[in-house]
């Protein structure tokens, strides 16, 4: 028998707790209602895992506020201008918003009031797959027919794409994320056209809403498809202020088999636009990456260099010291990947040194500063230099000279 779209959604973990039905029972009274929409709906349909759930209902903030309170849950706030309640039940948020609708259009820009209306409520969300919701009985309710989009993965705006992309053009971005995250197939040519057509509004949006999307990006499973589009669009170019190397890119999502590392927005923007150092600068500037990113991203590359200039694959020691083990393991990857764009293979030999790179311990070198003081060297420069030196002699001797051979040859050069 044919499992319905109702039987998985009543089948849900989530749905089931005390905590949301708690939410549902308190804000469900006098006629109103509330039902789960978008992403916690479409994922459950999927067969993906549902990270949080968002609660669409016809009551007004401020009873969703007075309800939850009454009921002993703890209602937040957080975006009560717009809507928007984040109620904690049994320790878990969840962001309960009013229904609203479209009642006058200037332009890009429309009057948005709070509503009762299912149908104008999903008529305002950006893609049809979005637009589903589901009530506490687990019973889909489906007002624009985007039940079979979301089941055959296909990535649609709801109504005009142009229109849709003009109220926020950060769904430029999103049309490729969510395609690249859900969806399979062909991508959607009317969407595909608006974003083309839009795609100069990419400019106005902030460094800190494209980054935030393009992270989520980089780590879904059709990232490679959704990017070589992306830049035959020139929409990369615009995001990031420079070209990408798509081929490089693909090769890297190849070893996803052999290192989920690749899926990390980190290495992926590395690989695909770091060319020279100053482009892993400007990518870092341009997404307003953490430093922990940048940190790893000029890491990544410094270690890319590395093997591409040695004359030979160096030992996992030396590049763990060097680079430390994520460091490493990025540039490694890195590197096997321009390999593979380039029509080599060196899978059994690189292969060997990523798990070598994964259990090999990280050397530490042995001797300090206080060591060399203690055997009669005298604080300053020359201590720093007599330092490097044998830091560089414990390197080439394989790491294997003990503290007590570096601080003879110490004694030696004094």
């Amino acid at each position: 028998m044919t499992t319905t779209a109702d039987q998985i959604l009543q089948q849900a973990d989530w749905l089931k707790t005390p905590g949301i039905q708690a939410v549902f029972a308190a804000i469900e009274q006098d006629g109103d209602e509330a039902r789960v929409v978008g992403g916690a709906v479409r994922n459950t349909l999927l067969g993906h895992p549902v990270p949080d759930v968002d609660i669409a209902t016809t009551a007004s903030p401020q009873t969703v506020m007075e309800r939850t309170l009454a009921a002993g849950l703890k209602p937040v706030g957080t975006g009560i201008d717009h809507g928007t309640v984040t109620v904690v039940s049994n320790g878990y948020p969840y962001e309960v918003t009013t229904l609203r609708e479209d009642v006058e259009t200037f332009g890009r820009q429309a009057r948005v009031v709070f509503g009762k209306n299912w149908t104008r409520d999903a008529e305002r969300r950006d893609f049809t797959l979005n637009a589903l919701y589901v009530d506490c009985d687990g019973r889909l309710h489906d007002p624009l027919g985007g039940l079979d989009d979301c089941l055959n993965r296909r990535v649609r705006f709801i109504g005009e794409p142009d229109k849709r992309i003009q109220e926020d053009y950060l769904r430029i971005l999103r049309f490729f994320r969510i395609y690249a995250a859900y969806g399979a197939g062909e991508m959607d040519a009317d969407g595909l056209g608006a974003c083309l057509r839009q795609r100069d509004g990419l400019r106005h949006l902030s460094a800190e809403r494209i980054g935030h999307e393009m992270r989520r990006l980089l780590r879904a499973p059709l990232a490679g498809s959704a990017l070589t589009m992306m830049n035959d669009c020139g929409l990369w170019e615009i995001a990031t202020g420079g070209l990408a190397r798509i081929d490089d890119y693909l090769a890297l999502r190849s070893l996803e088999a052999t290192a989920s590392d690749v899926t990390d927005p980190e290495l992926g923007l590395v690989v695909l636009a770091g060319f020279v150092r100053e482009d892993v600068e400007r990518v870092c500037d341009r997404l307003r990456l953490s430093n922990a990113e940048r940190d790893r991203m000029r890491t990544a590359w410094a270690a890319m260099k590395c093997l591409r200039q040695a004359d030979g694959l160096p030992e996992a020691e030396h590049l763990v010291y060097q680079f430390g083990r994520q460091g490493a393991v990025d540039g490694l990857l890195g590197r096997w990947a321009g390999l593979r764009a380039q029509g080599s293979d060196p899978t059994e030999i690189f292969g060997g040194l990523l798990e070598r790179l994964r259990e090999v311990a990280v050397p530490e070198f042995p001797v300090k500063g206080a060591d060399l003081i203690a055997a009669g060297h005298s604080p300053g420069r020359a201590l720093g230099d007599s330092l490097k030196a044998l830091e560089a002699e414990w390197r080439d001797s394989g790491f294997s000279l003990s503290k007590q051979d570096l601080l003879t040859r110490a004694g030696a050069a004094t």
